[in-house]
């Protein structure tokens, strides 16, 4: 009985611990979009400024090429972490999977204890 609490309490803390990873992925994924959303507004103000769009030409204002690099930055790690978020999410479902099977173990030979008991 002791070894099947355990393992239970084991399964769900696996459960939330995979929980706390996804959410903490997708909000650095969301910052990251909001980051390069704001530099997006930056650099549309700075090509305005300086009345150059073109990124080729040789008065391009250099913080808008700075801030664009590194835009994009945020762009690909975004991506990078969107592939990590799905694969959190595989491992939550899995764990999830896990404890369900776990607990309905636990239910089935609780009820077959009571159902010895009731017989004795």
């Amino acid at each position: 009985m002791k070894s099947r609490d355990s393992l239970i309490r084991l399964k769900r803390f696996q459960v939330d611990e995979k929980r706390r990873q996804v959410m903490q992925i997708e909000t650095m994924v969301a910052e990251f979009e909001r980051m390069a959303g704001d530099l997006d507004r930056e650099i549309k103000a700075e090509e305005a400024k300086a009345g150059i769009t073109d990124p080729s030409h040789f008065a391009y204002p250099t913080y808008a090429r700075a801030a664009t690099s590194r835009r994009d930055n945020l762009r690909g790690s975004a991506d990078d972490l969107k592939i990590k978020l799905e694969d959190a999410k595989v491992a939550l479902a899995d764990a999830v999977e896990d404890l369900k099977m776990v607990e309905t173990l636990d239910d089935r030979e609780k009820a077959n204890e009571r159902g010895l008991v009731a017989q004795g």
